[in-house]
C-alpha cells in the first residue's frame, strides 16, 4: 500500500478571502483535470469511475451553458 504524506496546511490569513469561482468554471476545471488524469489511470475500475464522473460533469456543463 502507498504511503500518504501530510503536507503542512498554510496558515489562514483572516484578511484574505478565498477567490470567488462560479460553478460553471469549477465544473470546467474539473473536466480539464479529468482529461489530464485519464491517460495515467491504469486500473479498469478507476477508469470506469473516471468515465462516469466525466459524463456526469459534461452533461451538467452542457445543460448549464445550453441556450434555453
Amino acid at each position: 500500500m502507498g504511503q500518504v504524506l501530510q503536507f503542512r496546511l498554510p496558515l489562514a490569513d483572516a484578511s484574505e478571502a478565498p477567490p470567488d469561482i462560479d460553478l460553471i468554471t469549477a465544473v470546467d476545471v474539473a473536466l480539464r483535470d479529468l482529461a489530464d488524469i485519464a491517460p495515467h489511470v491504469a486500473l479498469a475500475s478507476a477508469r470506469a469511475q473516471l468515465a462516469a464522473c466525466r459524463e456526469m460533469l459534461q452533461a451538467c456543463f452542457d445543460a448549464a451553458v445550453e441556450p434555453r
